[in-house]
Protein backbone atom coordinates (compact mmCIF):
# COMPACT_ATOMS: atom_id res chain seq x y z
CA UNK A 1 0.00 0.00 0.00
CA UNK A 2 1.45 3.49 -0.87
CA UNK A 3 2.25 5.62 2.04
CA UNK A 4 -0.19 8.05 3.12
CA UNK A 5 -0.45 11.90 1.65
CA UNK A 6 -1.10 13.83 4.52
CA UNK A 7 -1.81 16.80 1.99
CA UNK A 8 -2.97 15.54 -1.13
CA UNK A 9 -5.53 17.62 -3.45
CA UNK A 10 -8.92 16.41 -2.95
CA UNK A 11 -12.29 17.88 -5.44
CA UNK A 12 -15.79 17.49 -5.93
CA UNK A 13 -18.41 19.30 -7.77
CA UNK A 14 -18.74 21.64 -4.36
CA UNK A 15 -14.89 21.88 -3.07
CA UNK A 16 -11.58 22.00 -3.54
CA UNK A 17 -9.14 21.11 -0.77
CA UNK A 18 -4.91 21.51 -0.98
CA UNK A 19 -2.15 22.19 1.02
CA UNK A 20 -2.17 24.49 3.41
CA UNK A 21 0.73 27.38 1.75
CA UNK A 22 2.29 30.65 3.56
CA UNK A 23 0.79 32.46 0.94
CA UNK A 24 -2.78 31.81 1.96
CA UNK A 25 -2.86 33.50 5.27
CA UNK A 26 -4.79 37.01 4.12
CA UNK A 27 -7.90 34.85 2.29
CA UNK A 28 -7.69 32.30 5.41
CA UNK A 29 -7.62 35.09 8.02
CA UNK A 30 -10.65 36.84 6.13
CA UNK A 31 -12.97 33.78 6.96
CA UNK A 32 -11.09 33.23 10.40
CA UNK A 33 -11.45 37.30 11.63
CA UNK A 34 -15.47 36.59 11.64
CA UNK A 35 -16.26 36.12 15.69
CA UNK A 36 -19.19 34.25 14.79
CA UNK A 37 -17.43 31.75 13.18
CA UNK A 38 -16.11 30.53 16.75
CA UNK A 39 -18.61 31.31 18.54
CA UNK A 40 -19.49 28.17 20.70
CA UNK A 41 -15.69 26.78 20.30
CA UNK A 42 -13.23 26.83 23.04
CA UNK A 43 -10.70 28.72 21.18
CA UNK A 44 -13.68 31.54 20.95
CA UNK A 45 -11.14 33.96 20.54
CA UNK A 46 -9.08 32.57 17.26
CA UNK A 47 -10.64 35.84 15.49
CA UNK A 48 -7.87 37.63 16.82
CA UNK A 49 -5.17 38.20 14.22
CA UNK A 50 -2.17 36.96 16.93
CA UNK A 51 -4.44 34.20 18.19
CA UNK A 52 -5.40 32.87 14.63
CA UNK A 53 -1.83 33.53 13.60
CA UNK A 54 -0.33 30.96 16.10
CA UNK A 55 -3.34 28.61 15.00
CA UNK A 56 -2.24 29.36 11.23
CA UNK A 57 1.51 28.22 11.85
CA UNK A 58 0.63 25.68 13.91
CA UNK A 59 -1.54 24.10 10.68
CA UNK A 60 1.49 24.45 8.15
CA UNK A 61 3.70 22.63 10.83
CA UNK A 62 1.47 19.63 11.20
CA UNK A 63 2.38 19.13 7.49
CA UNK A 64 -1.23 17.52 6.91
CA UNK A 65 -3.20 21.24 6.50
CA UNK A 66 -5.33 21.69 3.86
CA UNK A 67 -7.22 25.04 2.67
CA UNK A 68 -10.99 24.48 1.47
CA UNK A 69 -11.82 26.33 -1.71
CA UNK A 70 -15.17 27.20 -3.06
CA UNK A 71 -15.52 24.69 -6.17
CA UNK A 72 -17.27 27.08 -8.13
CA UNK A 73 -15.78 30.50 -6.81
CA UNK A 74 -12.25 29.33 -6.42
CA UNK A 75 -12.38 31.29 -3.05
CA UNK A 76 -11.04 30.30 0.24
CA UNK A 77 -13.72 29.31 2.68
CA UNK A 78 -11.69 27.62 5.40
CA UNK A 79 -9.77 25.10 6.56
CA UNK A 80 -9.05 21.45 7.68
CA UNK A 81 -5.96 19.14 8.19
CA UNK A 82 -5.68 14.90 8.60
CA UNK A 83 -3.01 14.86 12.49
CA UNK A 84 -1.82 11.37 13.79
CA UNK A 85 -0.48 12.76 16.76
CA UNK A 86 -3.68 12.21 19.21
CA UNK A 87 -4.35 8.88 17.35
CA UNK A 88 -3.89 5.40 18.08
CA UNK A 89 -2.54 2.94 15.92
CA UNK A 90 -4.68 2.45 12.73
CA UNK A 91 -6.14 5.95 13.44
CA UNK A 92 -5.95 9.29 11.99
CA UNK A 93 -7.66 12.45 12.79
CA UNK A 94 -9.78 14.65 10.52
CA UNK A 95 -9.79 18.29 12.51
CA UNK A 96 -9.37 21.46 13.16
CA UNK A 97 -11.75 22.15 10.13
CA UNK A 98 -13.57 25.43 10.23
CA UNK A 99 -16.02 27.17 7.22
CA UNK A 100 -17.29 30.59 6.48
CA UNK A 101 -20.59 30.90 8.13
CA UNK A 102 -21.36 31.36 4.20
CA UNK A 103 -21.47 27.65 3.88
CA UNK A 104 -22.71 26.66 6.74
CA UNK A 105 -26.05 24.29 7.17
CA UNK A 106 -25.50 23.25 3.51
CA UNK A 107 -23.53 20.50 1.97
CA UNK A 108 -20.02 21.62 2.33
CA UNK A 109 -19.11 20.17 5.35
CA UNK A 110 -19.99 16.97 4.31
CA UNK A 111 -18.47 17.15 0.87
CA UNK A 112 -15.48 18.05 2.82
CA UNK A 113 -15.21 14.90 5.01
CA UNK A 114 -16.52 12.52 2.78
CA UNK A 115 -13.44 13.44 0.51
CA UNK A 116 -10.74 13.35 3.66
CA UNK A 117 -12.69 10.16 4.86
CA UNK A 118 -12.46 8.56 1.44
CA UNK A 119 -8.67 9.62 0.91
CA UNK A 120 -7.94 8.87 5.22
CA UNK A 121 -9.35 5.14 4.64
CA UNK A 122 -7.97 4.00 2.23
CA UNK A 123 -4.74 3.80 4.06
CA UNK A 124 -5.98 3.18 8.10
CA UNK A 125 -8.62 1.40 9.79
CA UNK A 126 -10.50 4.32 11.51
CA UNK A 127 -10.45 8.15 11.62
CA UNK A 128 -11.34 10.09 14.76
CA UNK A 129 -12.30 13.75 15.40
CA UNK A 130 -11.95 15.39 18.67
CA UNK A 131 -15.03 17.86 19.30
CA UNK A 132 -15.34 19.85 22.17
CA UNK A 133 -17.29 18.61 25.01
CA UNK A 134 -18.89 22.29 25.04
CA UNK A 135 -19.39 22.50 20.76
CA UNK A 136 -22.88 21.39 20.84
CA UNK A 137 -22.48 22.59 16.83
CA UNK A 138 -19.83 20.37 15.93
CA UNK A 139 -21.36 17.46 17.79
CA UNK A 140 -24.40 17.45 16.05
CA UNK A 141 -22.61 17.83 12.56
CA UNK A 142 -20.61 14.67 13.65
CA UNK A 143 -23.57 13.01 14.06
CA UNK A 144 -25.22 13.88 10.74
CA UNK A 145 -21.88 12.96 9.28
CA UNK A 146 -22.30 9.52 10.61
CA UNK A 147 -19.73 9.70 13.45
CA UNK A 148 -20.03 7.20 16.66
CA UNK A 149 -19.22 8.52 20.21
CA UNK A 150 -16.77 6.31 21.71
CA UNK A 151 -15.78 6.63 25.68
CA UNK A 152 -12.22 8.14 24.67
CA UNK A 153 -12.00 11.69 25.99
CA UNK A 154 -8.55 14.37 25.46
CA UNK A 155 -7.70 17.04 26.99
CA UNK A 156 -6.26 19.97 26.25
CA UNK A 157 -5.72 23.73 26.09
CA UNK A 158 -7.96 26.10 24.50
CA UNK A 159 -8.01 29.85 24.82
CA UNK A 160 -6.15 29.79 28.00
CA UNK A 161 -8.25 27.10 29.51
CA UNK A 162 -8.28 22.81 29.76
CA UNK A 163 -10.87 21.73 27.47
CA UNK A 164 -12.26 18.36 27.51
CA UNK A 165 -12.97 17.02 24.00
CA UNK A 166 -15.26 13.95 22.81
CA UNK A 167 -13.75 11.24 20.31
CA UNK A 168 -16.11 10.28 17.97
CA UNK A 169 -14.81 7.73 15.51
CA UNK A 170 -16.06 6.49 11.46
CA UNK A 171 -14.41 3.45 10.28
CA UNK A 172 -14.51 1.96 6.62
CA UNK A 173 -18.08 -0.18 7.56
CA UNK A 174 -19.70 3.01 9.16
CA UNK A 175 -18.20 5.16 6.45
CA UNK A 176 -19.26 2.86 3.67
CA UNK A 177 -22.96 2.59 4.88
CA UNK A 178 -23.19 6.05 6.25
CA UNK A 179 -24.97 9.59 5.58
CA UNK A 180 -22.07 10.39 3.62
CA UNK A 181 -22.40 8.30 0.06
CA UNK A 182 -24.34 10.30 -2.33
Amino acid sequence: MAQFDSQPVLTDDRVTLRPLRPGDWDALFAVAADRDVWAGHPAHDRWREPVFRKFFEDSLASGGALLIEDASTRSAIGSSRFDERRAEPGETEIGWTFLARSHWGGQTNKAVKRLMLAHALAHYDRVIFLVAETNVRSQKAMERIGGRLTDRTQVFDMAGEPSRHLVYAIDAEDFAAGPLQE
